[in-house]
């Protein structure tokens, strides 16, 4: 054994790196220009990455171009329709930018529609490991809320997971739901302020749920550029953009915005309903495969079932639009064709 290791020794130049030097593109490229310090920051922003805050984790945004007055101008005739509403209405066309601002920047009182930025600011918190959805929330005094949901109904101090309270905020509009998750975040001061830096400078929480005086308040557009931010995936992480598409497409009040929608249409929204005010705002992907958003709040004589009525009709009107107004390229008829879209010729619009 000697002998076979003194061999080995004597023909190694040991001058030279035992093991050969692998060039991984890219990485070596990096690594081979950082000073020791510069590499230990990045070990130690590697570390910590999984915690950081999520604010924009894309650059991608819509560019409003053009407002489809031909849209407008069939809801402006819908409102004619009902002289004893006040409806507002917002709808983006996320493929290209068009838009419909029908008094979107109309403040009213938010109902259950203000669950949807508290969403997102509890899934915004979950990215920055400021909440674990596994932890236990505790009914209290405090964050029981009248109206809907079931969970009012349990012992003061029963616990829930911060998952489970999230959900049942959302697809049954769970009131103590809602304020055991505002109080967690840290309360309408907190939230009212995160909505501010977010551009929703009209979306305010003034009292816990269910609010029946209607002191809480949002616009149709606020509503339309929440949704459409978390779509185009701004303000929460990729994995929380996908829990808020479980949540909301369960949403179990479908009397609004979906009666509007064919079958195989889908929509992922947040209904809101107290005594003057009606609406729904939503995700929604048409059968083409075209995705919109849509917000509509009503102002209302007191619990006027009508405006119930005008939002289905909107919600119809709008998926209608966005179904047929834009060209749309010929199929291709033979293999390795490529069809020019004819965008100058117009097509039958409803």
């Amino acid at each position: 054994m000697g002998t076979i290791f003194g061999s080995i020794l004597a023909n190694t130049d040991l001058t030279k790196p035992l093991f050969p030097k692998i060039n991984i593109p890219f990485v070596s490229d990096i690594t081979s220009t950082m000073t020791p310090s510069q590499k230990e920051e990045k070990s130690a922003e590697v570390k910590v990455v999984e915690k950081s805050e999520v604010k924009n984790v894309s650059d991608e945004s819509v560019t409003f171009t053009q407002e489809l007055n031909s849209l407008k101008e069939k809801l402006v005739k819908l409102k004619a329709k009902y002289p004893e509403l006040q409806p507002g209405a917002f709808f983006v066309d996320l493929d290209n930018g068009a838009y419909v601002n029908f008094n979107g920047d109309t403040l009213y009182s938010a109902a259950s529609t203000i669950k949807i930025p508290v969403l997102v600011a509890f899934l915004q918190d979950v990215d920055a490991g400021k909440i674990y959805i596994d932890e236990k929330l505790t009914t209290s005094k405090a964050n029981i809320g009248s109206g809907s949901g079931s969970m009012q109904y349990q012992p003061v101090g029963t616990q829930f997971t911060a998952l489970y309270t999230v959900t049942e905020m959302i697809i049954n509009s769970d009131n103590t739901a809602t304020n055991m998750i505002i109080e967690r975040l840290g309360g309408k001061d907190v939230l009212n302020k995160r909505f501010q830096e977010w551009g929703l400078n009209s979306t305010v929480i003034k009292n816990p749920l269910p609010d029946l005086e209607g002191t809480n308040t949002t616009t149709p557009k606020d509503l339309g550029m929440v949704l459409l931010k978390v779509n185009q995936g701004e303000l929460i992480s990729l994995r929380s953009r996908d829990r808020f598409f479980e949540i909301m497409t369960q949403t179990r009040t479908r009397t609004l915005l979906p009666q509007g929608l064919e079958k195989d249409a889908r929509i992922a929204h947040k209904t809101g309903d107290i005594g003057t005010v009606l609406g729904d705002a939503g995700i929604i992907d048409v059968t083409t495969g075209k995705r919109y958003i849509g917000a509509v709040l009503v102002k209302r004589p007191h619990n006027d079932y009508s405006a119930r009525t005008l939002i289905q009709e909107i919600s119809r009107t709008a998926y209608q639009h966005f179904k047929f107004y834009s060209p749309r390229a010929p199929l291709p008829t033979k293999v390795n064709t490529v069809s020019t879209p004819a965008e100058d010729v117009p097509i039958v619009k409803p």
